[in-house]
């Protein structure tokens, strides 16, 4: 099948969308190694000891392209460099984190070259000049790309109910979307293939947005528009969500794919255990002043307990009671009804508004990864008067305990607070379904600058009321009543 000129003009602007999205990104990146290599040229290498004083030319190479690799690798981990993809504050925001951390490993690694703290108001001072560079060339780099490339147009093909709350969503991104038109699955799928085909060559969209609908059609739809070559944005199942860890076998001349009945190995296992009880007993040494303060502050404002324990159920369903620092009134749940915090909760202390903005309320947690209980990734653990209230509704709830619950995971790195419950289920699932001890890692890091983003803080919404209530919308967003998960 020959492309056609749309097709062809769609190709070009994406390579050419690329290309720009590179060069925008290595250009910030250049200027901050540059602020650097001036710094250590001119400043730096007279500070380290003797032996160590006269660098050959390759020598100064060597220390720039170790703290440019460094630079670059936590910025792509970070986002820095997804220009186009999150919006300009988070940019800047990623890539100001990922300068401040390869700022303090190098300032380490130059401290132990010199045997002594390294120049410490030079470091500060090049920081700030990188991070005016940051804010600076990002705005403008932003600014080019959305003036260059135009949001992308689509079609949303949905199943009525849940039209407007995707819309939503794809109305919080206008720089890189724009929904043009909703077309609803009860068509008929000849003439919604027709309508798609004749309105991508003709250019009132440039991409599908598959939403809810019966598996079936969605199926027909989607292969027509791969045969099609047209661009397909797909709200995944949870079925869809479990292939992604699907191991693929070559057994015979037919594909197999293969998803296990536990997904990490007897050696994943130990290496997780060891990490955990290593990093619990570090951090709880480092945190030890925080949180006696913390501590401190609680019992001064209303001389009431520092400590909230609470029943909550980790892998295989197992309850275990759970510590946090105290952040609410000592009869917040006086009347036995568990419900989730929002945005406005008047039952949070002043105390405790700060030390969840802070996070600092989730330390006592340390104690729960070291005995076992909890992991530092992992999904959340909830209550069990809420995962039977899930589980009445959703059933897939349960797969979420097929792992020991974490301190942090998928659904706290890519989420948010208020993320609806069907939609953090899929986070972590994806989690379970591509476990690795590189995951582990990767998501230990990026929880750092979780840590400091506020829409991560968030409380659910006033609108959602309960749990129950929560859910059920959730299911009907993604399911139809006709389609009930296979």
């Amino acid at each position: 099948m020959k492309d056609n000129k749309n097709i062809k003009k769609l190709r070009r602007t994406e390579s050419f969308k690329r290309l720009i999205n590179l060069g925008l990104s290595a250009i910030c990146l250049g200027l901050e190694v540059g602020m650097f290599a001036y710094m250590w040229i001119f400043h730096f290498q007279n500070s380290v000891v003797e032996g160590l004083r006269n660098f050959w030319f390759k020598g100064h190479l060597l220390e720039i392209a170790i703290y440019g690799v460094m630079l670059f690798l936590l910025s792509v981990m970070y986002g820095g460099m997804r220009l186009g993809y999150l919006k300009n504050v988070e940019i800047i925001f990623s890539q100001i984190f990922a300068t401040i951390l390869a700022n303090i490993f190098i300032y380490g690694e130059l401290s132990v070259m010199a045997f002594q703290l390294f120049m410490p108001k030079l470091f500060i001072y090049m920081t700030i000049v990188q991070i005016i560079i940051v804010i600076v060339w990002i705005s403008i780099a932003n600014l080019i790309y959305k003036n260059v490339f135009p949001p992308r147009k689509l079609a949303v093909i949905h199943n009525g109910r849940s039209s407007i709350n995707l819309n939503e969503k794809f109305e919080l991104r206008k720089d890189k979307y724009k929904v043009v038109e909703n077309i609803p699955y009860s068509m008929d799928t000849a003439e919604i293939c027709e309508k798609i085909s004749r309105d991508y060559e003709n250019g009132v969209y440039n991409a599908v947005v598959l939403g809810d609908m019966p598996v079936a059609k969605r199926n027909i739809l989607f292969k027509y528009c791969y045969e099609k070559m047209i661009r397909v944005y797909l709200l995944p199942k949870i079925s869809d969500v479990i292939l992604t860890g699907a191991e693929e076998l070559h057994v015979f001349d037919t594909p197999l794919l293969l998803t296990r009945e536990y997904k990490l190995s007897m050696e994943e296992r130990f290496i997780k255990r060891m990490i955990d009880i290593v990093f619990s007993l570090i951090l709880l040494i480092v945190a030890s002043p925080f949180m006696l303060l913390t501590a401190l502050a609680i019992k001064l404002y209303d001389r009431g307990p520092i400590l909230y324990k609470q029943v909550r159920c980790t892998e295989g369903r197992r309850e275990f009671m759970i510590l946090k620092f105290r952040s609410m009134r000592t009869d917040a749940e006086k009347d036995g009804v568990a419900r989730l915090a929002s945005k406005t909760d008047d039952r949070i202390t002043p105390v405790g508004k700060f030390i969840r903005k802070c996070r600092l309320d989730e330390l006592p947690q340390l104690i729960n990864i070291l005995k076992g209980d909890m992991s530092f990734i992992g999904p959340r653990p909830e209550r069990p008067e809420i995962i039977a209230q899930y589980v009445e509704v959703m059933p897939e709830f349960v797969y979420r305990m097929n792992v020991k619950a974490g301190l942090a995971g998928f659904a706290q790195v890519y989420g948010k607070y208020n993320t609806t419950p069907y939609d953090k289920l899929k986070l972590d699932l994806t989690y379970i379904e591509n476990y690795s001890v590189m995951m582990d890692l990767k998501l230990m890091l990026l929880t750092l600058k979780i840590l400091f983003w506020p829409d991560s803080t968030e409380g659910v919404e006033t609108e959602q009321l309960t749990a129950l209530r929560e859910v059920n919308e959730a299911r009907k967003k993604e399911y139809g009543e006709d389609d009930i998960e296979d």
